[in-house]
């Protein structure tokens, strides 16, 4: 009964997930149709990018706040729904003024998604499947912007852009009536932890106890580096989830109906690392009873990698290799991606997850504020992509840099080595 429910739950943040990315990449996609309505230059167009993100990035911390206090369930109802509601005012929109109104609240309702995976994850996965249930549920984030380019580019010209921002909002709200129906805050009987773990726990909090300050946990220079690296991580993503559509269209100058097609296939691809990160990262865990030093492994591995590859992508000129590069950056940098969540879930003891996953959430998103509007005034000032790409490469290739040096092993899963090995 209980594996039917957590396969039920995966299931919801899975076609939430998508939801969420078909809904946030679909002004990308139609940024060339809203920029000529609107009159937007490509340093205008920068700006409205980044605003979804200071609505989004701040809720990622009051989200997973929220759901400490008052439970997942609860808050990613609201959550969707208010995403979902402006998702389709965006339809409403005649300026820059209104627009970016309409995607900094936008970014509020998105904002504690993430956090509240990771919560959920805490509540019914033992340590040694959290990775890899991570990397189901969030895969359907890539899946959604992935879909994003044909749905929504097929919407805006078989009806208008306006029109398709109403219709995608739509999907939203019928996914909040099945969350209400279906999901459960956490099982009925509790989830059974490796030996390892359950020494680790133990030493990470005494349940019948207040929990420490959360200013411990946030000041600790493991949970900044992994903050840091997230940042780095989404610099790559925002950059990408921005930006590509329309560089394709600058400075490879495809149609929309062909650009909406080849912006599927990087997106693509990154779903098989989202997944295989999390399994490698759980496999590792198995094989050596080592979690920070697995979680560490894929890490470091692949966003150094991603960002090597995304860096060069600014030195092409052809069409084939810009995608094929900017393919394997993507699929590298979401391999990465369920390793941030597994550190704090490592590290940090469940009644304060909510919290610290959403303020490591909230650091990795003020990139979302600063890599389009940053990449809109460099187009701007350049008039190519070159220094755009070398500079989201180096950003993500500090990110790697960090979490080598500072981040560390809790005591507890050290004094469980010799016994381990």
């Amino acid at each position: 009964m209980e594996t039917r429910a957590r396969w039920t739950l995966v299931s919801l943040l899975f076609v939430g997930g998508m939801i969420s990315y078909l809904d946030r990449a679909a002004l990308s996609i139609t940024a060339p149709l809203i920029s000529k309505e609107l009159n937007l230059d490509p340093a205008q167009l920068g700006i409205v990018f980044s605003s979804f993100f200071v609505g989004y990035a701040l809720f990622c911390f009051v989200g997973g706040y929220s759901a400490d206090r008052w439970g997942p369930k609860v808050v990613l109802s609201v959550s969707m729904l208010v995403w979902s509601l402006f998702c389709g005012l965006t339809a409403a929109t005649v300026g820059i003024v209104s627009l970016l109104l309409v995607r900094v609240i936008f970014g509020m309702g998105e904002g504690p998604f993430c956090a509240n995976i990771n919560k959920l994850v805490s509540n019914w996965y033992p340590r040694d499947q959290q990775a890899s249930a991570l990397g189901l549920a969030n895969s359907g984030q890539s899946i959604g912007a992935a879909i994003a380019g044909p749905v929504v580019g097929f919407l805006a010209l078989a009806t208008s852009w306006r029109a398709s921002f109403v219709i995608i909002g739509a999907a939203g709200v019928l996914w909040v009536v099945a969350w209400l129906w279906l999901a459960k805050e956490r099982p009925s009987t509790p989830i059974v932890e490796p030996e390892q773990s359950r020494v680790r726990d133990a030493a990470l909090s005494d349940e019948s106890a207040e929990p420490a300050p959360l200013s411990t946990y946030l000041l600790r220079p493991a949970i900044l580096a992994t903050a840091f690296a997230f940042f780095g991580y989404a610099y790559i993503l925002y950059f990408f989830l921005s930006w590509f559509p329309s560089y394709l269209t600058m400075a490879h100058h495809l149609s929309i109906q062909k650009m909406s097609i080849v912006s599927v296939i990087p997106w693509a691809v990154g779903v098989t690392g989202l997944v295989a990160g999390g399994y490698a990262c759980d496999w590792l865990v198995r094989k050596t009873g080592r979690a920070i030093f697995s979680r560490k492994i894929v890490l470091i591995t692949s966003l150094g990698a991603g960002a090597i590859c995304i860096g060069v992508t600014g030195t092409v000129t052809e069409l084939t290799s810009a995608v094929t590069l900017m393919a394997v950056a993507v699929f590298f940098m979401y391999a990465s991606f369920n390793t941030y969540f597994a550190i704090v879930l490592d590290t940090v003891e469940k009644r304060r997850v909510g919290a610290v996953g959403g303020f490591v959430h909230f650091i990795a998103n003020l990139a979302g504020i600063v890599a389009p509007a940053l990449t809109g005034f460099l187009v701007q000032w350049s008039g190519n992509f070159k220094s755009a790409f070398v500079l989201t490469g180096i950003i993500a290739a500090l990110g790697a840099l960090f979490v080598a040096v500072f981040v560390r092993a809790p005591k507890a899963e050290l004094q469980l080595q010799p016994e381990l090995a």
